[in-house]
């Protein structure tokens, strides 16, 4: 006989399996498409800073200051500050507070959504998870060998042989692609073709591609949570908002945790615990594979998740604990 909470179940966004992985499936979606924007855009000329030039290029556009103008004569002082006021602060300063207004609402949502950067510390948690049934090198105990719908998640020593090469791919993939937000990307991608890189753009992806070996391998989770000055800025701006989104843990149901492999921290790529208060979920990407695995394990079981989002009023039993 299955026990079951309808009502409850039809307020909850997502309440099955199946709505579980639409969730992840949309957020994945969205990772590759702005990961496979992060690539393209110094090549299609959507955005970038060319070191040969000195300006930005814009939608295939220079994008400058106009003090050069003011330079050759060509423009007076208060024209040339007009120009920076209105090609440099204005737009700086817009898509600083358009920023600021998601992450006041929603928390560090780019980081769980669209970071081409978070996207590769998934993927190497995912590798080192069937390598060692560990999502880090740090972590001491190993995860459940099974994912929340109940299939095996096994541990294959085999897979140990691809935590290197993934790591270093993907870093010498970042190093290149950076420098391409830098100089001009056919000049880049034609010296790597052919292999006639300057010596500076050689020790650029050298030495890049080496410190992001070693931050993906070592410590992408504590770069995500301390060191990143996007995501700590998001975590910043959503704290002080005591209504902002937040993952809500029923506590007066918490009995129904019993018989779970703590499966929402088993899933959380920044190795939080989402049963807890909000301060102590400071960096929380909400990425949502917490709320995913909780409703995964209780559709099982008939019962709605212990863990939604809330925002709003609602959001206040976690924000003033």
């Amino acid at each position: 006989m299955r026990v079951g909470c309808p009502q409850r179940a039809a307020q909850d966004p997502w309440p099955t399996v199946a709505g579980a992985k639409v969730r992840q499936w949309r957020r994945r979606t969205f990772q590759a498409a702005f990961f496979t924007l992060f690539v393209l855009a110094p090549i299609l000329d959507i955005f970038r800073f060319d070191l040969t030039t000195t300006h930005f290029v814009l939608f295939g556009q220079p994008w400058t200051l106009g003090i050069d103008a003011l330079l050759r004569g060509e423009a007076g002082p208060r024209e040339a500050a007009g120009n920076v006021i209105l090609r440099g602060f204005l737009p700086v300063a817009g898509f600083v507070l358009l920023f600021g207004w998601v992450a006041w609402r929603w928390g560090r949502l780019y980081c769980g959504w669209l970071c081409p950067h978070f996207s590769v510390v998934e993927l190497i948690n995912g590798v080192m998870r069937r390598a060692i049934g560990r999502m880090s090198f740090w972590d001491r105990e190993r995860l459940t060998p099974q994912r929340p719908d109940g299939r095996p998640a096994p541990v294959d020593p085999r897979w140990r042989w691809l935590i290197g090469p993934v790591a270093v791919g993907f870093a010498f993939l970042w190093a290149v692609v950076l420098l391409t937000y830098l100089l001009p990307p056919a000049t880049i991608y034609a010296g790597l073709w052919h292999g006639d890189l300057t010596r500076n753009q050689a020790l650029f992806i050298g030495v890049a591609t080496a410190l992001l070996s070693i931050e993906f391998l070592f410590a992408r989770h504590l770069f995500c949570r301390f060191a990143c000055a996007v995501g700590v800025f998001q975590s910043f701006v959503w704290m002080a908002n005591r209504k902002a989104m937040v993952v809500h843990f029923d506590r007066a149901a918490a009995r129904r945790c019993q018989g779970c492999a703590n499966h929402c921290e088993d899933e959380c790529p920044m190795r939080l615990k989402p049963r807890s208060i909000k301060r102590r979920m400071f960096t929380c990407t909400q990425c949502g594979r917490c709320l995913s695995a909780c409703e995964t394990v209780q559709a099982h079981r008939g019962q709605p998740s212990l863990l939604t989002w809330r925002r709003g009023r609602a959001a206040l039993p976690e924000s003033e604990r």
